[in-house]
């Protein structure tokens, strides 16, 4: 163990290093008792412990905790004095020494040591899992821009030759129907629905991709403004199934117009597809909790069984088939992607009625996720 002795007498010096020798400690040390000597050896000579008196002549062993701070280096430091009144013990703490041994109870050291260069692995390992995790975060954040970099070029770039593929399909159905067997024309009319499928997959992709890609430009909308939104782009299918959609008391939050609209339009969507035999019943609510808002959508639809509650928010994941309800399974998946950029998250929470009840979250004030989103 290599240790730096800030000490002025060598009386003290060597009652220090019996004491530590005796105990089993295999010891090197250097002395330091001025500022200058300090500053030399911490910059030429690697230690793992400090034990500095309190009082020198010139200078104090809080003086070299300081020294090491403005030199960036972890190293233990041990006060070990003739007399510190308990406040100033205390006070040594405080200020980051790892703690305070009298010489007159010299025999405390060899313990206070092994204290504190366990406390410092335990720091170091610390310091090393946060810094391989953030290689690990950084590896995936690449890993995933890629990914989602491949899946909008490959959406993109399929568009055309599917356009072209579901067009000539569908011209060879309308010219030759009924004009081959009735095989041919089952086998025209599969050809057509894959593509026609194949289309909407691919557009959806296209939609999920880009909600990963666009700017996040949070600013202070107005939550009534942006539902509106999103009942009039929904107008046919509201007159159509003549859905109520109800909604007050909604606040000013820091977002992206745009985006939140989205997710109030795909939420509202969901529940007038997925609705049950009465006419249906949209219900959105706010309410602030700390530095966030919550928000509520509920409706009295045809509710969806909490072990699918998690999967439902996975791109392409279905509850029915194409026969029972028509899309692909994208809108939640990208309120989910739309709230988490903008530093939220969304759930589903049991409601005494039936039907289902969709919460999410939106920062009061501009989340670090959203302002790294919008740089």
């Amino acid at each position: 163990m290599r240790v730096l002795l800030v000490e002025d007498n060598p009386a003290d010096v060597e009652l220090i290093l019996l004491t530590l020798r005796k105990d089993g400690f295999e010891v090197s040390a250097d002395v330091a008792q001025t500022a200058e000597e300090f500053i030399s050896r911490i910059r030429t000579t690697s230690y793992d412990l400090v034990l500095a008196d309190y009082n020198l002549p010139q200078w104090s062993g809080m003086d070299a905790l300081d020294t090491l701070c403005c030199e960036n280096l972890d190293v233990p430091l041990i006060v070990v004095t003739g007399y510190l009144g308990e406040e100033k013990a205390v006070d040594c703490i405080k200020q980051g020494a790892s703690d305070c041994v009298l010489k007159d109870h010299i025999g405390r050291l060899p313990t206070c040591v092994c204290r504190a260069l366990e406390e410092k692995r335990l720091r170091d390992q610390r310091r090393q899992s946060e810094e391989e995790l953030a290689v690990k975060a950084a590896e995936l954040a690449r890993s995933n821009a890629e990914l989602e970099q491949f899946a909008y070029v490959a959406s993109h770039d399929l568009q055309e030759p599917l356009r072209m593929i579901a067009n000539y399909t569908q011209l060879l159905a309308e010219r030759y129907r009924g004009k081959l067997d009735e095989q041919a024309d089952k086998y025209i009319a599969y050809s057509v629905d894959g593509a026609v499928r194949m289309q909407a997959l691919i557009q959806d992709l296209l939609k999920f991709s880009r909600a990963g890609r666009s700017e996040v430009e949070p600013r202070a909308i107005d939550c009534h403004a942006a539902v509106e939104q999103a009942v009039t782009n929904l107008r046919a299918a509201i007159q159509e199934s003549g859905a109520a959609v109800s909604f007050h008391g909604l606040p000013l939050v820091m977002a992206d117009p745009s985006q939140l609209a989205q997710v109030f339009q795909n939420l509202i969507a969901n529940a007038i597809k997925f609705h049950g035999a009465d006419t249906p019943v949209i219900q959105i609510d706010a309410e602030k909790k700390e530095h966030e808002w919550v928000f509520a959508v509920s409706d009295n639809g045809i509710g969806i069984p909490p072990e699918s509650w998690q999967d439902i928010f996975v791109i392409f994941r279905r509850l029915h088939t194409r026969a029972e309800y028509a899309g692909n399974g994208i809108g939640l998946s990208i309120c989910k992607r739309i709230i988490e950029r903008h530093g939220g998250r969304i759930w589903i929470e049991a409601q005494a009625q039936p039907g289902c009840c969709f919460k999410f979250t939106v920062p009061a004030e501009p989340s670090k996720a959203a302002l790294k989103a919008h740089a």
